[in-house]
């Protein structure tokens, strides 16, 4: 494979109530999801379906005890939140105290950015549709990790795998490059600590949202003792066949480019471990502690102790996975490789040696170093220090999701940071499927049988037919089917529901 492979994302927004700091943030977030749907007769039926979800499934070949999970590890217990699944075959649903965007399964880098970015604009009408609600107060929104008063919210990352990879060798090779991935993929932070409260003139920035919440290596769990690698063994797929891996530890990107960048190349490193391919044991010492070390030096000069005893940079680590990755294309590919492939490559290395050269090269493309930039325009301006809580507010405006007070959307606006899609081409995706995957039956369904869609999840659509005593469930366990390929024109010429699950089952 390539960095071609079934992928998606799940964002969780900040939220704040303007003018309420004490406002519920869960009623907040229902007033948010409610509204979405109250916009459309198509989203307001179908329920999400949690029958096949298996969250305390650990990949190390255990469950956990529920009596002993945290309750925020109990995503297949339906608390009565808001939950909407959208016609581009996203849901749309609260997630305890935040209104999250999970994108409709994409294939390629790009439509990870298409469908993750075409998120943001359902988020940014939800705020609108709420506002118009009568009596109601402004609900401003963020994309971003934290807080800065001790609490983090995720933005997860999925990518189908082999089932026949050796957990372990995912954990050995993926290790390393997420300790060093954040200099490509950060979002940046005003403050260091948990709290953001330590903004002593050399320790003011960091790269990461996230890498502060880290705790352990290898785990379960996602918002408790937060791991580096998680084990959560849930595929929504044929177990025997893949496995699904959840990546915790990224950042809520806003540039297109880190977002593309965090994608393509996490996938072509997975791509060499489930060929065998890498070669030489990069693993890091103290990986949690290298984690945090790096994010808090955006000079980029922070070493790594790796267990062959090297003490290198996290760039250089980079540098290390994309020569491999270059060879692993060569050798699998060679003048055959596919477009995006060659693009991230490109785009990776390109990135990787300005990084080591000047990171300030980087701002048109890399959030962490954009909002570095700007808050360093202002620092120098009004003489600020980074404890002033100027840059605390400048931190958290970059994220804001309004178009005309986002700091963000005004640098994009201003050609300040470089696109790889058009606005056309995102607000298409808030509506339509991807097509080359199962996301297309959910989708088109959501969208053209609505009064017959009871229920969906990631692996089926369940229909409630007339003349039917049971509720008729069609599993999606195939993540490549169900495409525009193998049912559009099935699904064209379906008038009707029972029309189609006729055709589907005759």
């Amino acid at each position: 494979m390539s960095v071609r492979r079934v992928m998606g994302t799940e964002v969780e927004y900040g939220i704040s109530v303007q003018g309420q700091p004490a406002a519920n943030p869960m009623v907040a977030s229902s007033q948010i999801v409610n509204a979405y749907a109250s916009s459309t007769a198509r989203a307001r039926r179908a329920r999400w379906d949690f029958e096949e979800e298996s969250p305390l499934r650990d990949a190390r070949g255990f469950d956990m005890a529920r009596q002993v999970a945290d309750p925020s590890q109990l995503t297949d217990e339906d608390l009565g939140l808001a939950n909407v699944i959208l016609t581009n075959g996203a849901r749309l649903y609260v997630d305890h105290a935040h209104p999250e965007y999970s994108s409709p399964e994409v294939t390629t880098p790009l439509d990870v950015v298409r469908w993750e970015k075409a998120g943001e604009q359902v988020m940014l009408d939800a705020s609108r549709m709420a506002a118009q609600v009568p009596g109601s107060t402004p609900i401003l929104l963020y994309k971003n990790n934290t807080d800065n008063k001790g609490a983090s919210y995720g933005a997860h990352e999925n990518y189908l795998m082999r089932r026949s990879t050796q957990f372990a060798e995912i954990v050995r090779h993926l290790t390393p490059f997420f300790v060093s991935r954040q200099v490509v993929t950060g979002a940046g932070r005003v403050g260091i600590g948990q709290d953001g409260r330590d903004t002593s003139p050399e320790r003011g920035f960091q790269i990461s949202q996230r890498s502060d919440y880290f705790e352990v290596e290898v785990g379960l769990e996602t918002t408790l003792k937060r791991p580096i690698i998680n084990t959560r063994d849930e595929p929504h797929a044929d177990p025997a066949v893949y496995r699904r891996l959840h990546v915790i530890l990224g950042d809520a990107n806003l540039a297109e480019i880190s977002i593309y960048l965090k994608a393509g190349t996490t996938a072509l490193v997975l791509a060499m471990i489930e060929d065998g391919f890498i070669d030489r044991d990069l693993s890091v010492e103290g990986a949690v502690n290298s984690l945090r070390e790096v994010s808090h030096d955006p000079t980029l000069q922070q070493l790594i102790t790796l267990r062959d005893g090297r003490r290198i940079t996290a760039v250089q680590l980079q540098l290390e996975y994309l020569e491999l990755a270059r060879k692993y294309v060569e050798d699998r590919y060679g003048a055959d490789a596919d477009e995006q492939t060659v693009d991230v490559l490109a785009r990776w290395e390109s990135v990787l040696t300005r990084l080591e050269r000047d990171p300030m090269e980087c701002a048109a493309e890399l959030d962490w170093v954009a909002k570095l930039k700007l808050l360093n325009q202002y620092r120098d301006r009004d003489g600020l220090d980074w404890d002033d809580a100027k840059l605390h507010l400048i931190d958290l405006q970059y994220a804001d999701l309004r178009p005309d007070k986002g700091l963000y959307h005004r640098l994009a606006g201003a050609g300040r940071i470089r696109r790889l899609l058009d606005d056309a081409a995102i607000e298409a995706a808030m509506h339509d499927p991807p097509v080359d995957t199962r996301a297309y039956f959910r989708g088109r369904c959501l969208d053209k049988y609505a009064d017959s869609v009871a229920a969906a999840s990631w692996d089926s659509v369940i229909f409630d037919l007339p003349g039917r005593e049971s509720l008729q469930r069609v599993p999606t366990i195939d993540p490549l089917r169900g495409t525009r390929a193998h049912v559009g024109e099935l699904i064209d010429r379906s008038e009707t529901a029972q029309a189609l699950v006729a055709a589907i089952t005759r």
